[in-house]
Parts: structure tokens; C-alpha cells; sequence
């Protein structure tokens, strides 16, 4: 195998039988007479009659002899062979082409009709020797089909000059006749000499011939037979590269041998790595659009690529499907018959619509979505509150120190005593741990590109790097556990993952690690409120107790408020805005387009794109857990202080003893208090003073937030709602 003019491409050698053979025109003998003067042996072809050899020069012979003589040797020179007295010559240059020259001691009316012929011979010496080297392996089908629809029309043209020697022959052609008969052909001719002309020097192959043959013909406007030559030229040229079309646009297999066709295939990208890879550029670069598309192709090009490509799917999924093929769908470029565009978009509604079938019915992908949602946006969160209670003390630990497999199991317990367990993909859900909390996870993603470009938008602009610098800083400081870091994964297989691939899930994560982490505070908070309810009746504690109480339920209102913001102010909306749009969708790009910017939409909504924001967030979500778990202190004291002998209103003592033992137990269980915690009157002052200290802290980032939130609802009016749903509870503090 040998290389072709286009790298990466190899074609079979060609036989030594074929190189060795002369050519079938003059040139060999032109050839053998330069080689003679280059070793300096004499030469038998006549090069010139200036060297005083008038025993055969024309000239001595009557004007009437000297005609028969030019016709006969017309007639040879029109099919490449030097004659008596019409010689070959090559020009000084190197890439120069061969010319014919007459006896300079011919009649010069004679003369004058022999060089008007002349440049037809020349013409055609360019075009078969075009035809003979362009017949090669190397120079691909489109050269091919080029040189061979050329041989054919050197074929007619050999029997004109036969029939021309055969009157002769007879005594009917005078050289006026001869220059009669070829005068016709000359334009056509001359048509074809300069597109074999440039074709040559650009050493043009595929696309390229036929855009050169395009532009010649529309270049020919005032020559009706030579535009239709070259029309007719270009319909038989691009049928070996319409054939290269047909087997893509109907099976959507690359048969390409010689690497003509428009469209690459990559075959280092692989489908496993939409599952593995943020970056995966399977579905956009395994096939791509290459430079030189064909001109009369150029506007279906993006429709013709994405036809193949939805019917190589099929064929990887195992679907045995091809385009239905009719007497009318051979591709074929005939002139102003446009007939294969037509053909094209047929192909590309049945691949467009067989693909979309497959893949919403067969592999039911919207019970796939709807699966999704449950677990990653907590449509049904019933499976989490059982996971949180059962894996709560595996998730208090360091992530390094966590064991996967037993969240696995607990996962799988919680959903099989669910209602999850209805989903008939429910086994497909797996969990796993982070190593870095939610802000790191985006600075890093932000930094490294990491498939999630979308993150760099306008959001991030006006926020700047002023909070970016903090942003480690501040997740280094706070040592976090796998209830920062925990998050669920989804197996996905073929050719779902088109859709769903690790960089759609990887948004779904990011959301789903907003949502968990705040259903984590709100359980916090919750139990604290109820930890409250059993100390009402501590008459002891003084009013310390209900600034507590006032702060605990500022704080539940805050989470309150943005969960409810996060699903059903963003969320559900843009859920039931996608499932619309899906219902009217025609292909499986424009499935993957509504899926992409629902997820788009929701990070930005979920304030996933605003780092400032999100900070003030996830401050405002730390204060709160701190002020949890020192009020979580603080209760079992006041259990103490109740046995001790602090009176509690008769009605209410047995509900709030029974609310305080159980909520004591369960904190207890969880933070563990002292051993022997007992209640002293200095502990009333520590508390008042660190619950000031929270009380201060919270305010302060609230009002941050608020403020953060209402500067930028001009321009993002969602902002408004979270904004509008804090702000009675920053005029409370």
C-alpha cells in the first residue's frame, strides 16, 4: 500500500506494468528526443529545418502537394504524434506544456490555416495526459470518474478524427475543410483544457474538482455548448461522490477510501466516554465537517452530517434500519435539478424520526427524566428523610473516612421501604462521596472547564474574583463532613447517555448538593424548634430563652424560604416549561438543546452561577448549624434543671416532659453533651451573651443577602422572589 496525496489515507500501488508502459500519445517520442540531447546523441524526430536539410523541408514541394502534406500531418498532431513536418516542442519551462510548430518554409497561407489547428492538438495533448495520470490509485474516485468521463469524451473525438482521415483518405478534406470540421469543437476543447489545466497545477482531488467544475460552467454563460460540457462533465464527475453521499445519508456508514468525502470520523472517540468524561466530545466531534465541502452541497452540509449520525446510533443500539430506498432517491447532480436535496431531507426526517422513536419509547425516555427528578431535585424526598435518620452518624464523619458501600446499602434499604421503590430504574441510583464542599466544587469546575461551560457567564462577570479569593479560605476553615459532600449517581446506558452523560449529570449533582445540604439545616433547625418546646415551661431560664426561641424561628424561616424557592419557584416551573417543550421536539438534538438549558436555567435560578450569592448562602446555612448544635448543648442542662425541681404548668407538663426526654435523647445521640451537665447562674449570662453573638451574625448576613439579592433583580428579575420572600424576615431583625 502506498500513501495518498491526503494524509492517513493508503491506496493500493500501482503495477510496474503501468508506470513502465509509453504513453499512447507523441509525448514518448518528445520524451526520448529531449533524453537524446541531454546524453548528446543525435536526434531522429526533425527539430527544426533551419539547418539547410531541404531534401525535406516542405517548401520544395508546389502549394497543391504541401496541403496534402499539412492534412496528413494535421491529422496525426490531432491525436498526439509528431509528423513529418509538424514537430513537438516542450517550452523552456519546467511545468510548461507541449507545443506544435510547422516548417518555416511552408506556404504561409498554408502556415495560417495549420497554426489555427494547432492549438486543438495542443489541447488535447494536456488532456489525455491529464486523463493517463490522473487514472491512478492515488488521486481518488472523484479523479477517476473525472478522467474517465474525459477518456470517453476523447474517445468521440478519435472518431471524428477517423472519419476525417477517412475522407481524406477518399480526397474529399481540403485543409479549409479540415479547419471547417475542427472549428466547432475548439471552445469545448479550450473549456477542457483549462479546467485540466488547473486542476493539475493545484493538484485538485475530491470536493475541489467539483467545485472547479461548478465554477467553470457558471464561468461559461455565453458558451451554451461548453457550459453544457462542463455540466455534463460534473454530474458524471460527482457520482462517485454522491455514492460516498447515499451510503451516509441512508445507512450512515463513511465509505471513503481515499478520504474525499466532507465529513471525519473520529474513531478514537468512544460512546463509554459520554459516561466517564465532563468533557466528552463524542457526539460533536466524532463526526465533524471538514474544509472543501462541495458547493451544491454547502447548505445541506449540517443536515447531511446530522442524518448519518442519528443513523449510526441506530445501527450501535443494534436497530437494523435503513432509509427506505425508491427509484427516485438515487442521488444524482444533473444541472438546475436539485431532486437530491429533496432526497436528503426525506433521509433526514425517517433517521430523525426513527431515532427519536427509539429512544422515548424504547428506552422510555421520559420515565428516565422523571426518575431523575425524584431522586436529584427530591420531587419524592420520602426515601431521603429514611436515608438522613439511617445514615445520619455514617455522614457525621470526615468524606475520607466514610464507607461508600454502607451509604450504598442504606440507600438501597431507604428506597426499597419508599415509594421510590415503585421507579422501575430505582436500582439504578448510586451515592457517593465528594472531597470538597459545593463552593470548592464550582470554583474548581469555574477554573479547570471542566465540561461545565456554561458556568462562565454573564453571573460571573458581575460577580468578579473579589469573592472567588474567599472562597477556599472559607471551605478550608470549616472542617466539613459527608453532609456537605454527599451526593447521588445514575447509571445510564446507551444511547441514553447522548443525554444524560457525566456532564448533564453532573449539573443534576450540583443541585441535588444544594438541596440535600439545606433539607440537612432545615432537620436541624426543626429539631431545635422542638427541643424548644419542651423548655416553655422552664420558668428558670428567664427571658434568654425566648430570644432563643425568636432567633431559632428567623432562622427556620429562612430555610423555609429558600426551599420553597429552590422547588417550586424554580424548579416544578421550568420542569413543566421543558416537558412541553419535549412533547414538540422532532429530533434528538433538539431534546438534548430543551434538556440542556432546563439544567442551564436551574443552576443559574438555583444560584449556582452567582459565587457571591451563593456564599452568603452557605454562611447564613453554617451560622445556623453552629447556633443548632450549641442550643443542642444547652438542653440536656435544662433537663437537669427540670429534675432538680423547677416547676412546669400541670396542663402542659406531660406533653413537653415527653417532647424534651425525646428530643434530648435523639440530640444527645448526636452531639454529646457532658456527662454531668448542671445549669448554673453564670450559664444564663454565657448563653445570653453567645446567643447575642449568633443573633448579630445572622442579621448581618442577612441583610447582606437581601441586599445582594435586590441589587441584581433588575436585571435577573427571579432574584426578585427569593429577595421578596427574606424581606419580611430582614425587617424583623
Amino acid at each position: 500500500m502506498s500513501k495518498s496525496y491526503i494524509e492517513g489515507v493508503s491506496y493500493p500501488t500501482t503495477p510496474d506494468w503501468d508506470t513502465e508502459r509509453p504513453f499512447l500519445t507523441g509525448q514518448i517520442y518528445l520524451d526520448i528526443k529531449v533524453t537524446g540531447q541531454r546524453t548528446g546523441s543525435k536526434s531522429s524526430s526533425i527539430d527544426t529545418f533551419k539547418n539547410g536539410d531541404v531534401n525535406r523541408a516542405i517548401g520544395i514541394f508546389t502549394p497543391s502537394v504541401q496541403e496534402l502534406l499539412v492534412i496528413d500531418d494535421l491529422l496525426f498532431a490531432m491525436t498526439g504524434i509528431e509528423g513529418m513536418y509538424i514537430s513537438m516542442k516542450r517550452g523552456r519551462a519546467k511545468d510548461s506544456g507541449i507545443m506544435f510548430q510547422v516548417d518555416a518554409s511552408m506556404d504561409l497561407a498554408l502556415q495560417e490555416l495549420a497554426k489555427r489547428i494547432l492549438p486543438l492538438c495542443e489541447n488535447y495533448m494536456v488532456i489525455h495526459s491529464f486523463v493517463e495520470s490522473r487514472s491512478h490509485f492515488k488521486h481518488g474516485l472523484v479523479n477517476h470518474a473525472f478522467a474517465a468521463t474525459l477518456r470517453t469524451i476523447l474517445q468521440d473525438y478519435h472518431a471524428m478524427v477517423a472519419q476525417l482521415e477517412h475522407q481524406f483518405r477518399l480526397g474529399r478534406l481540403s485543409l479549409q475543410g479540415l479547419w471547417f470540421f475542427c472549428q466547432p469543437m475548439m471552445g469545448a476543447i479550450q473549456a477542457l483544457t483549462t479546467v485540466v489545466q488547473k486542476a493539475s497545477a493545484q493538484n485538485l482531488s475530491g470536493s475541489a474538482i467539483l467545485n472547479l467544475l461548478q465554477n467553470q460552467a457558471a464561468a461559461m454563460a455565453g458558451d451554451n455548448a461548453a457550459r453544457s460540457l462542463l455540466e455534463k462533465l460534473s454530474q458524471y464527475a460527482s457520482a462517485a461522490y454522491l455514492g460516498i453521499l447515499e451510503r451516509w445519508v441512508y445507512e450512515g456508514v463513511i465509505d471513503d477510501p481515499y478520504g474525499e468525502f466532507f465529513i471525519a470520523e473520529d474513531k478514537t472517540l468512544q460512546k463509554e466516554s459520554l459516561t466517564e468524561d465532563c468533557n466528552a466530545k463524542y457526539w460533536q466531534q466524532r463526526y465533524s465537517l471538514k474544509p472543501g465541502i462541495p458547493s451544491f452541497l454547502l447548505n445541506s452540509a449540517e443536515t447531511i452530517l446530522t442524518t448519518g449520525k442519528y443513523l449510526n446510533v441506530l445501527r450501535e443500539c443494534g436497530h437494523s434500519v435503513q432509509v427506505p430506498f425508491s427509484e427516485n432517491a438515487k442521488l444524482t447532480n444533473s444541472g438546475s435539478d436539485r431532486r437530491y436535496l429533496e432526497c436528503i431531507n426525506i433521509a433526514y426526517n425517517f433517521a430523525s424520526a426513527e431515532l427519536l422513536n427509539l429512544i422515548t419509547h424504547k428506552y422510555d425516555l421520559m420515565a428516565r427524566l422523571r426518575s431523575m427528578k425524584h431522586y436529584f431535585l427530591l420531587d419524592q424526598g420520602d426515601f431521603l428523610v429514611h436515608f438522613m435518620d439511617t445514615a445520619r452518624d455514617e455522614l457525621a464523619k470526615k468524606p475520607a473516612a466514610i464507607s461508600v458501600e454502607k451509604l450504598q446499602s442504606l440507600l438501597d434499604l431507604a428506597l426499597r421501604t419508599s415509594i421510590a421503590a415503585t421507579d422501575p430504574f430505582h436500582e439504578d441510583l448510586t451515592c457517593c462521596v465528594e472531597r470538597t464542599s459545593l463552593l470548592v466544587q464550582l470554583d474548581t469546575m469555574k477554573k479547570m472547564g471542566n465540561g461545565m461551560s456554561d458556568l462562565n457567564t454573564e453571573a460571573e462577570s458581575l460577580e468578579g474574583d473579589k469573592s472567588n479569593s474567599d472562597i477556599s479560605n472559607q471551605s478550608d476553615s470549616i472542617s466539613i463532613t459527608g453532609l456537605e459532600t454527599f451526593s447521588l449517581d445514575y447509571k445510564v446506558q446507551w444511547p441514553l447517555s447522548l443525554i444524560l452523560s457525566k456532564k448533564v449529570l453532573t449539573k443534576y449533582q450540583l443541585i441535588f448538593r444544594l438541596l440535600f445540604h439545606c433539607k440537612h439545616v432545615q432537620r436541624e433547625l426543626c429539631g431545635t424548634w422542638q427541643a424548644h418546646q419542651g423548655t416553655r415551661g422552664v420558668k428558670s431560664l428567664g427571658t434568654t430563652i425566648s430570644g432563643s426561641y425568636v432567633l431559632c424561628q428567623n432562622m427556620l424561616h429562612f430555610m423555609q424560604s429558600l426551599v420553597h424557592y429552590l422547588t417550586f419557584e424554580v424548579l416544578e416551573p421550568n420542569w413543566h416549561v421543558m416537558c412541553d417543550k419535549l412533547q414538540n421536539t422532532e429530533s434528538i438534538d433538539e431534546v438534548m438543546q430543551q434538556h440542556d438549558f432546563f439544567l442551564s436555567k436551574c443552576q443559574k435560578e438555583c444560584l449556582l452561577l452567582w459565587p457571591e450569592i451563593l456564599q452568603k448562602v452557605e454562611k447564613l446555612k453554617s451560622i445556623c448549624l453552629q447556633y443548632a448544635a450549641a442550643i443542642h448543648w444547652l438542653i440536656p442542662s435544662v433537663s437537669v434543671l427540670d429534675s432538680d425541681g423547677s416547676k412546669i404548668n400541670s396542663s402542659e407538663s406531660v406533653v413537653r416532659k415527653e417532647i424534651l426526654n425525646k428530643t434530648t435523647n435523639r440530640i444527645r445521640s448526636r452531639h454529646r453533651p457532658p456527662a454531668n451537665p448542671v445549669w448554673r447562674s453564670s450559664d444564663e449570662e454565657t448563653f445570653k451573651t453567645t446567643l447575642e453573638k449568633f443573633e448579630e451574625e445572622f442579621t448581618e448576613q442577612m441583610k447582606g443577602l437581601i441586599i445582594a439579592l435586590s441589587s441584581r433583580s433588575q436585571s435577573e428579575p427571579y432574584l426578585a422572589h427569593l429577595a421578596q420572600g427574606l424581606q419580611g424576615l430582614g425587617n424583623n431583625l
